[in-house]
């Protein structure tokens, strides 16, 4: 490639690249094709070189766009590619370093050009970069769609070629240049299957010294020959931000960008809407299909997207990524499209291991970005769906959990712990984001487990908002306006649940909770009484609405509070504890016709209990009165408590699910993707906010 070039800026001036680009069109057969293809340089891998390369390349590509459909270079250089990734697979098998480091520059070569092209052009002008009208002597000139076989041998090549110290660089340029432009075509099942492995492995990057020839080792050797000058050239000044400036340190922030990129790739593909006439989309059939290699069963034939994979490994790879979003996003799809691996997961006599780090992105709320947390408490909610999972979450005890900071956690059950952070979430929500969607998930989590609670924490039994909340709290809404305080409160009625020891602080919102519905009652019976001019046409509040949604919340409450009492009573004493010592919180819910029938068991539970604790005598110690409701509870007839029906949740996804997953899909890409820059001013599918 001719001259030493010193900065990328220096590019557009490169004599080898301007032959490329120029109006003249180059023989395959052309010993040019070997030197443009012969040069060391360690590829971008952050967005910042990423970006200055896409930058300098931009003018070159597009004077390529120009002059292409006349030359037909772009064209001869992804057959110069295409014809030595037939020979990748024994050049492996052979250590053929030289054969698979000119596959590899020729590939990345292609992706910075195809990058431009599809930021410039439409699919159809796209088409055309890859057809030509006239050819040089000696060259093919027959008509073929290069797109296509590109596609599919960048599909073969991450399929059949192992992954090895002296591959990982052309694998990994393979996935980063089908993530760049899948958009634009998609085909190929065993493709998911690789993917998937990919993640599973966890490769690390070998070092350069593995898959980057040194230019500058002894005799210099055949590599030196044939890029004569190239390589101390042009290609070295990409190396950026890397080895050369800041060792290790891309590395470091990126040591696992094969498994990155793969999984990026995996989720694109299987997010990609269906096809025409209802053509569905084979990857997300691909994902949803596959079984476990441990399943003897034989697979029907009808079935064309199902191959099997190692769930185990697979399992062990999602518990150690969920740090990342793309991993807990892969969690979420399985879990709920893929009922073989769902299964599976549920079976597993670990389950700590899965559900400790996804409790963790719940705890550190205020470092996570809303996708990440939605993905999170949904898959709770879709696990809690499972009532063998909510009785064994109990039986597993958990030791220091360090990252707990509010309290040391020295032994804790993993469903006490589960119940600590929901209700934490919560906490949060209210305060902060005030979304009621994530309000929603989390009641619908704790209500599906209700039934099975067993042996909480003491900490978890409490389930209350701490002092300092509760004070900032009262002294908000005194202090605020009338239209914040019906916001908050508003919020606050979505985010409150059962208590389970009704301490003061946790009392203090129940009874605020309870006057707010007395205040809305009055407001709304004034407002009908006043008079009213007949000029007057301001709109009356909804009282009606307010009361709806405040009766709604109070009664899921009560009723989460009934699944304990009629379930699984003599496992939570302190739920029997907590209503005796504030029953006086319930007295105004026993005549309220929505409350009636689900306080009847409330009220037989402490009635019985009281009876028995003034039989006990008076002045009686904690440890007396827990040890009387410990009796009492087994003593307490199952009949005399109305039976209510099951209280579940499931979780369902929205009509158009796309409309969510695709823009954060393709956020992730754009926050994620390894060596990969793209534009902000070109992006339509998402906001710079959400991404």
């Amino acid at each position: 490639m001719g001259a030493n070039t010193s900065q990328v800026s220096d590019l557009c001036e490169n004599q080898s690249l301007r032959t490329l680009i120029g109006t003249e069109s180059i023989s395959e057969n052309d010993p040019f094709w070997n030197q443009l293809i012969s040069f060391t340089f360690i590829s971008p891998t952050s967005s910042g070189d990423s970006k200055l390369l896409e930058e300098a390349v931009i003018p070159l590509a597009k004077i390529l766009i120009e002059n292409n459909p006349r030359t037909g270079n772009f064209g001869a250089l992804v057959r110069i590619f295409l014809g030595r990734t037939k020979e990748l697979k024994i050049s492996t098998e052979c250590q053929d370093q030289l054969f698979i480091w000119q596959a590899h520059n020729a590939l990345f070569m292609i992706r910075c050009l195809l990058k431009v092209f599809i930021s410039e052009m439409t699919e159809e002008e796209l088409h055309q970069q890859f057809s030509y009208q006239e050819r040089a002597p000696g060259s093919y000139t027959g008509r073929e769609d290069l797109l296509e076989e590109l596609m599919c041998n960048l599909v073969h090549l991450v399929v059949e070629v192992p992954l090895l110290d002296i591959t990982y660089s052309i694998l990994f340029e393979a996935v980063t240049t089908m993530l760049s432009w899948i958009n634009t075509h998609t085909q190929i099942l065993r493709l998911v299957k690789t993917l998937l492995y990919n993640f599973i492995r966890q490769e690390k990057c070998p070092p350069p010294a593995t898959h980057i020839f040194d230019q500058q080792s002894d005799g210099g050797g055949l590599l030196y020959g044939l890029a004569s000058g190239v390589a101390s050239g042009l290609w070295s000044v990409f190396t950026l931000g890397g080895a050369s400036s800041k060792p290790g340190l891309e590395q470091e922030q990126n040591p696992l960008p094969l498994s990155n990129q793969s999984l990026l790739l995996l989720l694109v593909l299987a997010n990609l809407t269906d096809g025409p006439n209802d053509c569905p989309n084979p990857y997300r059939q691909a994902v949803t299909c596959f079984k476990n290699t441990q399943d003897t069963s034989s697979i029907p034939t009808e079935q064309h997207h199902t191959f099997q994979i190692n769930f185990n490994s697979l399992y062990t790879a999602l518990c150690e990524q969920q740090r990342s979003d793309q991993a807990t996003l892969l969690l979420y799809t399985l879990l709920h499209q893929n009922t073989n691996m769902r299964n599976y997961m549920l079976s597993r006599t670990d389950m700590e291991n899965l559900v400790v780090p996804i409790l963790e992105i719940l705890y550190h709320v205020e470092d996570r970005n809303s996708h990440h947390v939605y993905m999170a408490l949904i898959i709770l909610l879709i696990l809690t769906e499972d009532d063998t999972f909510n009785r064994s979450i109990h039986e597993v005890v958990l030791k220091n959990i360090t990252w707990y900071s509010e309290r040391q956690l020295t032994e804790i059950s993993l469903g006490s712990l589960l119940i600590l952070v929901v209700i934490r979430t919560i906490q949060y929500n209210m305060t902060r984001t005030r979304d009621k969607y994530l309000h929603t998930n989390c009641l619908a989590a704790l209500a599906n487990m209700s039934a099975q609670f067993r042996c909480l924490h003491q900490y978890a039994a409490q389930l209350y908002f701490s002092r300092s909340r509760c004070s900032s709290l009262k002294h908000w809404l005194v202090t605020a306006g009338d239209a914040q305080r019906e916001e908050l409160l508003h919020l606050l009625i979505h985010s409150l649940c059962f208590q389970v020891k009704l301490q003061f602080y946790a009392s203090s919102l129940f009874a605020l909770l309870s006057k707010k519905h007395n205040k809305v009652l009055e407001q709304a019976t004034q407002s009908l009484r006043g008079p009213r001019g007949a000029d007057d046409s301001s709109v009356l509040p909804d009282y009606a609405q307010d009361l709806n949604v405040i009766e709604e919340v109070i009664r899921m409450m009560l009723e989460i509070i009934n699944s304990c009492l009629s379930n699984s009573l003599h496992h939570n004493p302190n739920l029997v504890y907590a209503l005796l010592y504030k029953r006086e919180l319930f007295e105004q819910f026993r005549t309220h016709p929505s409350f009636q029938d689900i306080m009847q068991n409330l009220d037989t539970v402490i009635g019985f209990f009281s009876q028995r604790l003034e039989a006990a005598g008076t002045d009686l110690s904690v440890e007396r009165v827990q040890e009387v409701i410990m009796k009492g509870a087994q003593a307490l007839p199952n009949d005399r408590l109305k039976k209510f029906p099951e209280l579940k949740f499931k979780y369902v996804e929205e009509d158009q699910p796309e409309d969510f997953f695709i823009p954060y899909v393709w956020s992730l890409v754009f926050n994620s993707g390894v060596g990969l820059h793209w534009s902000t001013t070109n992006i339509q599918l998402f906001s710079m906010d959400s991404a």
